[in-house]
């Protein structure tokens, strides 16, 4: 890595000012999901690489929400984050010069499409939705992707009837705060049904090699024998690694070529960074995620 860092210094050095002329510290954001705790833990690895190649001080910022990163990033307080689809759509609505995708993470078979998964405990007896009707079903954050914006447009086309309102179909609906929560609160029995994010590859009893389900697993928080899947929606694109637009551009190639190689340079901190097991990140542009806009624009409507 400190090879690959050592050229790209040299190839911008004539293109741009000093490092410490252009940026006094680098902020990352971390998108909501699971504890503030956990994600600091699960991304000091980078923190530190980040520092070290961009020499000033780097600090990771863990909103409660995912509203908390995208206005960050939106409001220019923050300069890169993992965001999900939804709320990368949500940033570009807001500010469409706020930021941009660089890399996505790429799955174990090569493609970087993941699915919300829906789930319950599987003493409950529920199986599908169809055994949802009255009951309790959550999810995370209304800026999720697969926590909220594809199961709101998905699920009801599962079955007429069904609809997003408390008491149409689902006895109540609601919003845990994101994916760790709704995990949990299944778990625990606190609401009967949920969804949450996973790549969909793997064993379930892992929580499928990377996603929420795997974190909860490798948190020790649950045993995947006592939860079952009750629906899985079509594949989503994986949401983009992005950077402030307004970065200066020896920034955003160091800061690139190191989430590139991170699998390669450090497998453990990948691990951590990108929730379970991958191949690393991939290159990614705005273009992977205009149906995901649309998507979002209309539901906004």
């Amino acid at each position: 890595m400190k090879k690959i860092l050592a050229a790209l210094v040299a190839t911008t050095a004539l293109a741009a000012p000093a490092m410490a002329e252009e940026i006094k510290e680098f902020r990352i954001g971390l998108l909501g999901g699971e504890n503030a705790q956990d994600r600091l833990n699960n991304n000091e690895c980078l923190r530190t690489y980040a520092e070290e190649a961009l020499g000033v001080p780097t600090k990771l910022f863990a909103p409660a929400d995912y509203a908390g990163v995208i206005q960050g990033l939106v409001g220019g307080t923050l300069d890169m984050a993992w965001l999900g689809a939804s709320s990368y759509a949500a940033t570009y609505l807001q500010d469409p010069e706020a930021v941009e995708p660089v890399l996505v993470k790429i799955n174990l078979d090569g493609s970087y499409g993941y699915h919300s998964i829906g789930f319950a405990r599987k003493d409950s007896g529920i199986t599908n939705l169809d055994q949802m009707e009255g009951k309790v079903f959550g999810f995370g954050d209304p800026n999720s992707t697969s926590g909220y914006l594809i199961p709101s447009i998905e699920i009801p086309t599962y079955k007429d009837g069904i609809t997003m309102e408390s008491g149409k179909y689902f006895g109540e609906v609601k919003f845990t705060g994101g994916h760790e929560q709704t995990i949990v609160a299944v778990n625990n029995g606190d609401i009967d049904g949920g969804v949450t994010w996973a790549d969909g590859q793997g064993a379930w009893e892992d929580g499928y090699n990377s996603g929420a389900l795997r974190r909860a697993v490798d948190a020790g928080l649950v045993d995947m024998n006592d939860l079952v899947q009750i629906w899985k929606s079509k594949p989503i694109p994986e949401g983009p690694i992005v950077l402030r637009k307004s970065l200066p551009a020896d920034v955003k190639a160091k800061m690139t070529a190191l989430v590139d190689t991170l699998h390669e340079d450090d497998a453990d901190c990948a691990y951590g960074v990108f929730a379970g097991e991958s191949l690393g990140a991939a290159p990614i542009t705005h273009d992977a995620y205009v149906s995901i806009v649309e998507a979002r624009k209309a539901k906004s409507q």
